[in-house]
């Protein structure tokens, strides 16, 4: 009952590895920065036990805030939409496909990929997108440097935890 996340970089370096509790009253993922969990990279928690639009707080290794990420309810019924925050102000991550969107809302069709492009003032901060495969695997790419790549890494794995609930 367990999910379990490896976060590689493209020549497999592990950056982060964590495992989520499955049902959980209060959602809370710690990001180590190696798997016997001895170093942490960062973390987020929810802010409630239950909200639809909820917001998760990003915390480096000594619990200091990086950011936050919430979900737009509202505009996440058709096409799942999020809202990043952090010092240099909101960047917001939709579905790119519409299509894809709706298929994924509407039909039993679960191994579907997706792919999420967050934009800040027109510019594309960065993306996640779910690859085919029977495991579930993402490649995120970051075009901005100046964003924490602890945020979009949270960001990232909030994607794979949350998007179900």
């Amino acid at each position: 009952m367990v999910n379990r996340y490896e976060v590689r970089t493209t020549s497999d370096q592990l950056v982060a590895f964590a495992e989520q509790k499955r049902m959980a009253f209060k959602e809370q993922v710690t990001l180590y920065a190696d798997d016997a969990k001895k170093h942490v990279f960062a973390g987020f928690k929810a802010r409630k036990v239950l909200d639809l639009g909820g917001a998760y707080d990003v915390t480096d290794a000594a619990g200091a805030p990086i950011g936050l990420f919430r979900k737009d309810f509202a505009a996440s019924l058709l096409r799942s939409t999020w809202h990043v925050e952090d010092g240099a102000g909101t960047t917001t991550g939709q579905e790119r496909s519409f299509p894809i969107a709706l298929l994924r809302r509407f039909t039993d069709i679960s191994f579907l990929p997706y792919h999420f492009d967050f934009v800040r003032n027109g510019q594309t901060i960065f993306s996640v997108e779910k690859k085919w495969g029977i495991r579930d695997k993402y490649v995120v790419t970051i075009n901005d440097p100046h964003i924490d790549r602890r945020l979009v890494v949270s960001m990232a794995v909030a994607l794979d935890a949350l998007q179900g609930r």
